[in-house]
């Protein structure tokens, strides 16, 4: 987390905006990238896997967080995990994710898709934001290849450490060969997206900052780039927890899509009963129509 007494105010008008809406947890380099900012123009990118069909709102706070770097004259590239979807990030989860066909990755990725269209201005401008989908470059990856090009680069010693492992290994959960890979992918997104579109920073939730930094790290050793890394903190329910734990996946399904187009009705039915919010922890008030189109105008104004 920020020491906020050993750090400078940033002079870039996106950090000090950020940290004022306390947007940012973690920084691989506030300094360096504060100065990077100030000299022009940077791209940076947010990941998002198809596990669903829209987005929930832990994902909200990364998407203001893209949407204030493009106001801020940056450009924003939204990454679309058409190629990890297939694996499953095993940040936060007790267990793997089910492992979904390509039909439903295709169709997940086109709702996802409309959601950034009320946030973003898309386009061949400088500014303008790109979506990209990462299995353009990761369905043509050789299995050879890749270890001995990009796997060399990984310490197994550091991976176990990574709180996405670590955790498995703890409570003696079971963690797959496939799970395992998942940070070396993100990784070499983030070199990929540097080569393409000389993207310098990756934004994520502070449960990504193990895969964040070790895109970093692979950027400076297999190609000496110098990459950031950002992350923000986690949107948590009254108990703390991550939104939503996934023993309770189905019981707050409806809740956990808002911000598709057409889902507010669905949040709020749910948000009115008393008894559900106690059951979960959630403020009802939260999650009212009014509240959420009151947040939104706030929010897009900003």
């Amino acid at each position: 987390m920020l020491d906020d007494a050993a750090m400078s105010t940033p002079r870039s008008p996106f950090l000090a905006t950020a940290l004022e809406r306390g947007f940012i947890h973690q920084c691989t380099d506030m300094d360096a990238l504060d100065e990077r900012l100030c000299a022009g123009r940077v791209v940076a990118y947010d990941g998002f896997d198809c596990t669903a069909d829209s987005l929930h709102v832990g994902s909200l706070v990364g998407i203001m967080l893209l949407r204030l770097f493009q106001r801020c004259g940056h450009k924003p590239i939204v990454l679309m995990g058409g190629g990890t979807t297939r694996i499953g990030d095993p940040s936060g989860k007790d267990e793997a994710r089910r492992l979904l066909d390509d039909a439903e990755i295709t169709r997940n990725m086109a709702g996802i898709r409309n959601v950034f269209m009320n946030f973003l201005e898309f386009g061949d401008g400088p500014s303008d934001a790109i979506m990209v989908n990462n299995a353009d470059w990761l369905d043509e990856l050789r299995y050879i290849p890749l270890l001995r090009d990009i796997g060399r680069h990984f310490s197994v010693n550091r991976m176990l450490t990574l709180d996405s492992v670590r955790l498995r290994l703890e409570r003696d959960q079971p963690l797959s060969f496939l799970e395992f890979n998942y940070p070396i992918l993100q990784a070499y997104d983030f070199v990929e997206l540097a080569r393409r579109f000389d993207c310098e920073l990756q934004i994520g939730g502070s449960d990504q900052w193990g895969n964040i930094v070790a895109g970093v790290e692979l950027g400076r050793r297999a190609e000496g780039r110098t990459l950031f890394g950002l992350t923000m903190p986690l949107i948590t329910m009254a108990s703390g927890a991550g939104w939503f734990p996934s023993y309770r996946r189905r019981r707050v399904e409806k809740v956990s899509l808002f911000l598709a187009a057409g889902r507010a009705c669905d949040q709020a039915s749910f948000a009115s009963s008393r008894r559900k919010r106690r059951r979960t922890g959630i403020t009802g008030a939260l999650f009212s129509p009014a509240c959420i189109r009151a947040r939104n105008r706030r929010w897009l104004k900003s």
